[in-house]
């Protein structure tokens, strides 16, 4: 007698469920960009979308709260001149968002609370040095400032965000690169490319540690750094047959496992969570999401489920775990584009009875604070990012984390590649800058190089001030323009009136000359009648 022993895992049942159309964000006028991109990020407190726009390049910041139907002159970020291809959230500032765009230049914004009230154009910093189109922009996970960007130039950049500064530059690939992660500590650095070549690198030496196929199709490949050390990729093979694999760091040439989805030809996008080690295959154009839950034992990647929606999607985003509603049981949230322009969220939960807080299903997951500093990363120092328990900062009112970023703000020290606007007309010396930290560090590099408080107004307040009174000025300069353009054409106005009343009074002064002729000519005529008629008298007296 034979029987089949149903596998054991808490995560077996996960269901899907998309919100109602009121609920969802609607009217968005999606990218129509062929560049492989999710164009779309997430975080606890907004949702960035990348639009369509005349004149350049914009993507959407929307407020959770905003739901509905978008207005069509809604505010934007739109300081790009050229298409935006892809951004992110900073993960330990949820007011900062970085993007890359064709014009070959990455900006890092900082985003007030409670959305834009108009369009903003002033990022807090423009890094640049990419030749060509810069389509990947990827934030470190534990260390402060340190951005990842890679361009059609085939160049790989990490920054250091705080004071514009290039850390490392690796220009080894030899075509686009698709794709770039890094490990779970910031160690490694996994990128995939054109030549369907798959390497690992020391991020810090920009050396390759190794490399190998990842899949034998030409067409984009992904991959990601699971939490425990293996990589996750996605690709296709020769057939143009999607599939994904799951490959050992120092066996890269060798899949532990390598299976064929389908014969779609959407490039597929996997999203990791790492709490509880599932995987979200999301194709562009399908309308399905399929999940695998990875474990030690054979077959490693279990398929669960799949949540299948009628519209095929534009784009995909993935709420971060302290984003999600703990009190349904809710184990992932996402935000899908569709190309009607609906924002769609759909909620992933495992059903439970008790309304208690489920410890089995959320276990410490990723903080908003940073481990490390940029230059102790750079240093060759390395931390896992910092965790916490969702059951200790949880609102039951608001159904999710309440972010603990209100009051942090990215500054950026004054170097000679950059031009920080905000620092115009203020001391010369340069102020350091930190990305959302308010420890001892970033108190310690803005009081270095930087002149010390003046009767208690610190150089935040100054810039403050002075970026107020600029932006006054402005407003001025504005209404001076604008009243000189209405008192011109009031002149103008008053000149054609005073114009045409000459004219009138003209044309009447004529008639009436005309008119006095007239009645001089009648008046001779009957002066010399009259005269005729006294002298044909008198000759009939003689």
């Amino acid at each position: 007698m034979s029987f089949r022993v149903v596998r054991s895992s808490k995560f077996r049942h996960v269901y899907g469920q998309a919100l109602k159309r009121e609920q969802c964000y609607d009217n968005i006028r999606v990218s129509k960009s062929s560049w492989d991109s999710t164009f779309c990020a997430v975080n606890p407190k907004f949702l960035a979308i990348i639009v369509e726009s005349a004149g350049g390049g914009a993507f959407i910041v929307l407020p959770h709260s905003k739901v509905g139907r978008i207005a069509a002159d809604h505010p934007l970020v739109g300081g790009h001149k050229g298409p935006v291809l892809d951004i992110a959230w900073c993960p330990h500032n949820d007011n900062v968002i970085a993007s890359g765009s064709e014009d070959c230049v990455v900006k890092v914004w900082q985003i007030p609370d409670g959305g834009l009230s108009r369009t903003l154009t002033e990022p807090v910093v423009d890094l640049v040095f990419h030749q060509r189109r810069v389509g990947l922009v990827v934030w470190h996970p534990s260390a402060l400032n340190v951005l990842l960007t890679a361009g059609s130039d085939n160049q790989v950049v990490i920054w250091n965000v705080g004071t514009g500064e290039i850390l490392v530059h690796i220009d080894s690939h030899p075509d686009i690169v698709y794709s770039a992660c890094f490990n779970w500590d910031g160690s490694k650095l996994v990128t995939t490319c054109k030549d369907k070549k798959i390497r690992i690198y020391d991020p810090r030496t920009g050396e390759v540690e190794s490399e190998a196929v990842c899949h034998e199709g030409s067409k984009a490949t992904r991959a990601i750094f699971l939490r425990h050390g293996l990589i996750f990729t996605t690709g296709f093979n020769r057939s143009s047959e999607r599939q994904y694999s799951l490959r050992a760091p120092d066996a890269l040439s060798d899949p532990i496992v390598m299976v064929e989805l389908d014969t779609s030809n959407g490039v597929m996008f996997p999203l990791y969570d790492p709490d509880t080690n599932l995987i979200y295959l999301c194709g562009k154009g399908d309308s399905v999401i399929r999940y695998f839950e990875v474990t030690p034992e054979p077959p490693f990647v279990h398929y669960i489920n799949t949540f299948q929606t009628p519209d095929p999607q534009r784009g995909i985003g993935m709420m971060p775990k302290r984003g999600c509603d703990v009190t349904t049981c809710e184990i992932a949230k996402f935000y899908r584009l569709n190309n009607n322009g609906l924002c769609q969220v759909i909620s992933m939960t495992v059903p439970r009875k008790s309304d208690l807080f489920q410890e089995d299903l959320y276990p410490d997951t990723l903080a908003e604070d940073a481990a490390i500093t940029a230059e102790k990363w750079i240093m060759g120092e390395d931390a896992d990012p910092i965790t916490f328990s969702l059951k200790d900062r949880v609102s039951i009112v608001q159904g999710g984390y309440v972010s603990q970023s209100a009051n942090k703000s990215l500054s950026v020290s004054k170097k000679a590649n950059i031009l920080n606007k905000a620092a115009v007309g203020t001391s010369k010396s340069a102020s350091s800058a930190t990305l959302g930290s308010s420890g001892g560090s970033s108190a310690a590099n803005n009081n270095s190089g930087g002149s010390a408080p003046v009767s208690g107004i610190t150089e935040k307040d100054l810039r403050d001030i002075t970026d107020e009174i600029r932006k006054l000025k402005a407003i001025i300069v504005k209404h001076e323009n604008r009243i000189r353009a209405l008192e011109a054409t009031i002149r103008e106005q008053e000149d054609n009136t005073d114009s045409v009343a000459a004219k009138s009074n003209n044309t009447s002064s004529s008639n009436d000359t005309k008119a006095n002729a007239a009645d001089s000519n009648s008046t001779k005529e009957d002066a010399n009648g009259s005269a005729g008629t006294t002298t044909a008298a008198a000759s009939d007296d003689v």
